[in-house]
């Protein structure tokens, strides 16, 4: 498993985080050869943010982790907000029968 920025190898647990980044920050449609690849959470983010999108983005993110990374299933999904307007996604899940914990960026100033 390799990091895509410095080609180093890394963990598995940090291969699926990279993975899950990668999967919730990649609008659907933004893929040349892979057009269903990504999710809605990129879309989603930047709309108020009341009860209904809060749900939605649950929903957005549930869906793309089960289609596209199948190395983890998951357990919750909590939307933390900063003040300088990055948002988190806060993802409990189960990988290789063991609870973890992943942050993931996905708002203003999220890495692809």
């Amino acid at each position: 498993m390799m990091n895509a920025r410095t080609g180093r190898t890394m963990s598995r647990l940090a291969h699926i985080r990279q993975s899950l980044a990668d999967i919730l920050t990649t609008p659907i449609g933004s893929r040349v050869m892979r057009r269903d690849y990504g999710s809605e959470v990129p879309e989603l983010i930047d709309q108020p943010l009341n009860g209904a999108t809060v749900l939605r983005i649950y929903a957005a993110t549930a869906y793309a982790v089960l289609r596209w990374e199948r190395r983890i299933a998951l357990t919750g999904v909590q939307l933390q907000r900063g003040a300088d307007g990055q948002a988190t996604l806060i993802l409990d899940g189960v990988t290789n029968e063991q609870s973890v914990q992943l942050d993931v960026p996905v708002g203003s100033g999220a890495a692809p």
